[in-house]
């Protein structure tokens, strides 16, 4: 499957139907060749995953009914076990990885994150261009996302969290964990070397063919590198989650009570019982991991199967 965002506004319907039928659209063999590329073969699945709508199990389930065999779709398969790697960490470790998890970042110039991150004005086109796309989408390419932590950790020399927060706020696909371990894997927090990418590496898996950019520059010149004066002024923004207003319930004290919350929708989740089914948001939870409107009005739209 491959999509072009910009021609596709309602990317993620919330319908089970047009969900189930995205699953069995995949083509993991073309995604495993393909997926590193702005138009490759991804499956946009990501945000149903992260809501609990359907699960990694599911995916591969369906997956391997077609046909395929594992060995053939290992790449596939892969990331499908790296997203439940960072659930069973966060499980694991609690709190801790809102820290540095394996070795301190460094170096550490500031703890914000840099304004022409938020504002798409790095000058990096590529960049620029996939900013705007997510504040209207919800979307990133994974690609991407790991060409921006590095702009802002290892370039700008941004600590980690507060953009790994500003990603986070905005995306549909909102799973803490892969995302705080994802930043600290791009900035050495929680791996054994940084990553970096320079104006080639976009060049080649976002088509475009800019040069002169801070970033166009040999690899082993990144080291040797200040902070580009476009990413010196930082940004300070104001990240709050707004509910919506609770509403009175009825409980039928005969029949179990089947608690939803943002990390569990699954339409299907003992769909063979009569019970109350409430959608618990705990405010608590949303102060700490604050996210947008879209992404509190797609939950809201994905509750409804």
């Amino acid at each position: 499957m491959s999509l072009l965002l910009s021609e596709h506004p309602n990317l993620f319907p919330t319908s089970y139907d047009e969900i189930e039928q995205r699953v069995r659209h995949i083509d993991p063999v073309k995604y495993g060749r393909s997926r590193n590329f702005v138009d490759g073969a991804v499956t946009y699945l990501s945000p149903y995953i992260s809501r609990g709508v359907i699960s990694t199990k599911y995916v591969l389930t369906q997956t391997l009914k077609r046909g395929y065999e594992p060995k053939a779709i290992e790449k596939f398969i892969q990331e499908l076990a790296w997203r439940d790697y960072w659930q069973q960490i966060w499980i694991a470790k609690g709190d801790a990885i809102n820290s540095d998890l394996k070795n301190s970042q460094t170096p550490v110039s500031n703890t914000s994150i840099p304004r022409a991150i938020v504002e798409a004005s790095t000058g990096i086109d590529a960049v620029d261009e996939a900013i705007s796309q997510f504040y209207e989408t919800g979307y990133m390419h994974n690609h991407m996302r790991m060409y921006i932590a590095s702009i802002a950790c290892n370039v700008g020399q941004s600590q980690w969290k507060i953009p790994a927060q500003w990603l986070y706020y905005h995306l549909l696909d909102g799973d803490w964990a892969s995302n705080a371990l994802s930043w600290q894997w791009v900035a050495g927090a929680n791996s054994h070397k940084k990553y970096y990418a320079n104006q080639d590496n976009i060049n080649k898996y976002f088509h475009s063919k800019q040069k002169g950019t801070f970033l166009d520059v040999e690899y082993d010149k990144f080291n040797e590198m200040g902070i580009p004066e476009v990413l010196l002024e930082l940004s300070s923004f104001y990240m709050e989650t707004t509910l919506p207003h609770p509403k009175v319930i009825e409980i039928n004290k005969n029949l179990p009570v089947c608690i939803y919350n943002y990390f569990n929708l699954d339409p299907l989740w003992k769909e063979d019982i009569a019970a109350n089914r409430v959608l618990l948001l705990e405010p608590s939870h949303f102060k700490k991991y604050p996210i947008c409107k879209k992404s509190v009005d797609f939950m809201l739209a994905l509750s409804e199967n």
